[in-house]
Parts: C-alpha cells; sequence; structure tokens
C-alpha cells in the first residue's frame, strides 16, 4: 500500500544486538552505527560479560569500530549465570555501565551454556533488581529437551515468565525476540512493567522459510519462526499502537561456513538492512504514522531514557538487498534476504 514518499522520525535505537567481538566486530558495527543512535549490546560472549571491568572493555573495543562520522553509544547488559554477583550487577548499573541484564536459558542458543539452570539461584539479584529498577532481559524459551522447538516460548511463559513476575511484582522485564500469537497475547495482557522487542525478520518469514526447496540454514534462528498466524500476530503487535512493543533486531552475524554446516548457527544478520524492513512492515500495515513509535519513543520510554534529539529519514526507493559482508580475516556474513526488493532507502546512504 502507498503512502507517503519520504519518513523522517527521530533516530531510533536498537534493543537488542549482537556484535560479537573480533574482525566480525568490525565488520558489522558501522551498519548498526549507520541508523541507530543506540543498542543494546548482548554479552553472551566467550567467556561471557559478566563483569563490570568487561563489560567496559567490550564497549571500548566496539566504539573503536564505529566510524568516525557516526554518534553511537553501545549500552552494556550482563550475562547472569547461577553464581551472578548482586553486589557487582548492581554496582554495574549505579556507574551507568550495566544498562540491563541478560537472562540466558542454559542451553537455549548461541553461548548460553553458562546460563542459569534454576531461576532459584538467582533470586536475590532479581530482588536487587526490582529494588533499583534495573530491567531483566529475557530469552524466553523453555530447555527442557521434552518441549517440541516450536513450542518452547508457550511453555516458557507458563513455566517461568508468569512465576517470575508474581515473584517479583516491582521486576521491569523484556520479553525479547518474541514469535507467538501466545507471547503477543500475554504482553498486551500484562502491566507495564512487562515488554516486548521483536525482531524484523519475524515480521517477513514463517517456519516455511528454513525449507523452501531444501534446507536454508540462512533462515535459522532462534526462536525459531513459527507459524503464519504467529506471523501475523506480530505485525498486528507492532503496528498496533501499544507502548509495550519497540524494535530489537536481533541482528545475530555468523560467518557463512558455520552456518551451511552440519550443525549450523543460529542467528539472522540484518543489521544492513533492519530498518527499511521495519519501514516497509509499517507501510504494508498501512501504518507508517506509528513507526516512529516503534523504532524512536517506546524503547526509551520503558527504560527511562532521553528520545534522540537526532532524525533519519527514509525515502521510498526500490532498491537490491545488501547481499553480504566479508571481515577483514575473509570470513563472510550473508544478510537476512527477502524475495521482494527493498522498498526503502535512508537517506545519504
Amino acid at each position: 500500500m502507498l503512502g507517503p514518499d519520504k519518513i523522517t522520525l527521530r533516530r531510533p535505537d536498537d534493543w537488542h544486538l549482537h556484535v560479537r567481538d573480533g574482525s566480525m566486530m568490525e565488520a558489522v558495527v558501522p551498519f548498526t552505527a549507520r541508523r541507530f543512535a543506540r543498542a543494546i549490546i548482548m554479552p553472551n560472549l566467550v567467556p561471557p560479560v559478566t563483569t563490570v571491568e568487561q563489560a567496559i572493555a567490550y564497549r571500548e573495543r566496539i566504539l573503536r569500530t564505529v566510524p568516525e562520522e557516526e554518534d553511537f553509544n553501545p549500552l552494556m547488559t550482563c550475562y547472569l549465570t547461577d553464581t551472578a554477583d548482586a553486589d557487582e550487577i548492581a554496582r554495574g548499573h549505579a556507574e551507568g555501565v550495566f544498562t540491563a541484564v541478560k537472562l540466558y536459558p542454559a542451553g537455549a542458543t548461541t553461548n548460553s551454556d553458562a546460563g542459569v539452570t534454576d531461576l532459584s539461584r538467582v533470586s536475590d539479584t532479581f530482588e536487587r533488581m526490582q529494588e533499583i529498577g534495573m530491567p531483566l532481559l529475557v530469552h524466553g524459551e523453555a530447555t527442557d529437551p521434552e518441549v517440541d522447538v516450536y513450542d518452547r516460548e508457550a511453555v516458557f511463559i507458563d513455566r517461568v515468565l508468569v512465576p517470575l513476575m508474581v515473584d517479583f511484582p516491582a521486576l521491569k522485564v523484556v520479553f525479547e525476540h518474541v514469535t507467538t500469537e501466545q507471547a503477543v497475547q500475554f504482553v498486551s495482557e500484562s502491566s507495564e512493567r512487562l515488554a516486548a522487542t521483536v525482531t524484523p525478520h519475524h515480521l517477513f518469514i514463517n517456519r516455511n522459510a528454513m525449507f523452501e526447496n531444501g534446507i536454508r540454514p540462512h533462515m535459522f534462528c532462534l526462536p525459531v519462526a513459527k507459524r503464519e498466524r504467529d506471523r501475523l500476530a506480530l505485525r498486528r503487535a507492532v503496528t498496533s499502537g501499544d507502548a509495550r512493543f519497540f524494535l530489537g533486531t536481533d541482528s545475530a552475524p555468523h560467518a557463512a561456513s558455520a552456518k551451511e554446516s552440519a550443525c549450523g548457527c543460529a542467528g539472522i544478520f540484518s543489521a544492513p538492512s533492519a530498518l527499511e524492513l521495519y519501514a516497509q512492515v509499517f507501510n504494508e500495515e498501512n501504518a507508517l504514522d506509528k513507526l516512529e513509535a516503534f523504532a524512536s519513543f517506546n524503547g526509551p520510554a520503558f527504560y527511562g531514557l532521553p528520545v534522540n534529539e537526532e532524525t533519519i529519514t527514509l525515502n521510498r526507493e526500490v532498491t537490491s538487498h545488501p547481499l553480504k559482508v566479508t571481515t577483514t580475516e575473509g570470513d563472510i556474513v550473508k544478510s537476512f534476504f527477502v524475495n521482494d526488493p527493498l522498498q526503502w532507502r535512508v537517506e545519504g546512504d
């Protein structure tokens, strides 16, 4: 559906981003820095980011990869483990180093082996976090091997998220990269202390994309894309105007050789075209007037941060997808790709 030929937004933020480290980080950070003013950086390195000093060092490494002409602020997170130090986490928050804490159920996704095995082991950390108003970011999947991969998000809601929110009634929680109709409904019916991020790829693909004329490893992510009705529910949620939903790309680069293997890595690299893809979704849903709130206002409001003063403009222009990025070590990273051309272009690109 046609709308305006130009959209100007307050510069958005990415509230869920993986940038890895080393040459991979050098290759991917500029794409985010060009479009987003801030990004919540995931801490699932090896070893994970669990201390204030590690977070400071990681942030400095990220900033060295930001092009000089860009003003980009990486917001660091602490990887929650069974042996988390509540005092260390609170110190990091008080010093402005840790913006949030990330909960990975152990074994849920890439580099999550050090994640939490039992929430009772970190209850003291949750108590401290709700006292100081520090958000908890959750990878919302049950890891019980008896749970079907397509049901893991729904089971997580029942077994983990509901009890968590009851036991810690002041804890602010972001249900990250939601993928199901059940998750949308749960967030929509919950209090304002629960929010959710939605990725561009989950707005475009359903589970069939992984099996289109063969195995498509670059469409494999965790949580996996779900049924068509779930994709449509996500589209309705992001374009509804509900302030509890905001932008989080979950852009997660892997070398093509690690994706195209007998045991391919989970993750979709969308940073080069994420903002343009969100714009395309809102245009298709006749909701371009709600894009700025989703991309630029809702996230800062939840985190208690100011809205960015600068702006970014997208022009309606049919362009080709960026297909790949090559690191200085020769690794090829393939970008998220949909069959149709991109419909928008960031002005100045």
